[in-house]
């Protein structure tokens, strides 16, 4: 105990910024993850390169015409997949779109929305 203590003496100004150097790092890391959650995503104005893909996937479907996609997730994985096309008013091609939908992104089909553009 006695060595411990003569160490902590004789190194007081060591000791000091060691523990501010592992504050420093620990409130950037905090920092890093408070910023991450804060970072556009799907629902904001960053299209993902899954949404993208998605897109184009679907606008290559017959009948489909331009396609807006919008996936949400969490990290459960896909929480909604929203798809607004021109070709939505057709009954086919909305089940082409579902279908599609559903086998690329491996998500039940009540969690895919399928509107039509004005």
């Amino acid at each position: 105990m006695r060595k411990v203590l003569n160490f902590v003496n004789d190194n007081k100004k060591i000791i000091i910024v060691v523990i501010l150097i592992i504050i420093l790092v620990g409130t950037i890391y905090f920092i890093n993850k408070v910023a991450e959650k804060d970072k556009p995503t799907s629902s904001g104005t960053v299209k993902s390169a899954t949404e993208l893909k998605l897109s184009g996937i679907l606008s290559a479907i017959e009948g489909v015409g331009d396609t807006d996609v919008m996936i949400t997730e969490d990290d459960d994985g896909i929480r909604g997949v929203v798809i607004v096309c021109d070709g939505a008013n057709n009954l086919m091609t909305r089940n082409d779109i579902l279908n599609a939908v559903s086998t690329a992104l491996k998500v039940d089909k009540n969690l895919i929305a399928i509107y039509s553009k004005k």
